[in-house]
């Protein structure tokens, strides 16, 4: 029986020496002796303020040097708008390093929201939102759809040295562009992009022959499109339409 004594009086011995450590490893004591009190950014950063990577991290940093989880508060980090990726480790003896990959902004969503450059939507309340982006709209689900619409749309109205303001996706899925010489182009559903782009090689001789800007045109036939024109001073008795040819994409 003694021996089984012994066996317990070791392992009891054993259990006390090492619950200090566990305690500092797993932060239950310590915060207060080895604080955090230093976060250094090691890198440039154009779009995510360095304040709110404070805010962020500061409850990581109230666990102490050895109670800080550096998975966590990487992934909060990751939350936050503008970033795409971020490493967050500690140096001794109190100091948090972060390395912070950003997303940069791409455009506005909607009445209330940003998109980032890897499609990743947030509010922008409390975001210092960077002037003269565009205006983008649609389901966030088909956020991807109408940014490669953006982009290409982008592409060809400046070719023709005009623009682009917004583009939107309404409910049904039909495309429409604003452009910042405030014509509204309606492309539809289908072929949005072979409507825009032979829209677009015809748009210089429209303007040149009409002397007056489109205010709305709507490309949803099969071999053309209607236009209302925005009145001039010059050009008072602008044309209300140009005939479309065939049958119109069904709303």
């Amino acid at each position: 029986m003694n021996w089984v004594l012994r066996i317990a009086a070791w392992l009891l011995a054993l259990a006390l020496l090492a619950a200090p450590v566990i305690a500092v490893n797993y932060g239950v004591i310590g915060a207060d002796r080895w604080p955090l009190k230093k976060m250094r950014v090691m890198n440039e950063l154009k779009y995510v303020d360095a304040r709110d990577l404070t805010k962020a991290l500061n409850p990581y940093a109230d666990q102490g040097f050895f109670g800080v989880d550096l998975d966590e508060a990487q992934e909060r980090v990751k939350q936050m708008p503008w970033v795409s990726n971020a490493q967050v480790r500690k140096k001794w003896p109190d100091t948090l390093e972060v390395t912070v990959t950003e997303d940069p902004p791409l455009a506005l969503w909607g009445s209330d929201k940003l998109v980032s450059k890897s499609l990743k939507i947030f509010s922008k309340k409390g975001v210092r939102v960077p002037a003269n982006l565009p205006q983008l709209d649609g389901n966030p689900l088909d956020v991807k759809r109408v940014v490669e619409l953006y982009a290409v749309s982008s592409d060809l109205f400046s070719k023709i040295k005009v623009p682009l303001k917004s583009v939107q996706m309404d409910p049904r899925g039909s495309f429409s562009v604003d452009l910042a010489n405030g014509t509204h182009v309606i492309a539809g559903r289908n072929d949005a992009r072979a409507r825009l782009t032979r829209f677009v090689s015809i748009y210089p001789q429209l303007i040149s022959q009409n002397k007056a800007l489109p205010r709305t045109v709507d490309l949803r036939y099969t071999n053309g499109f209607a236009m209302s024109w925005i009145a001039t001073t010059n050009n008072a008795a602008a044309p209300a339409a140009v005939a479309a040819t065939a049958t119109k994409e069904t709303p």
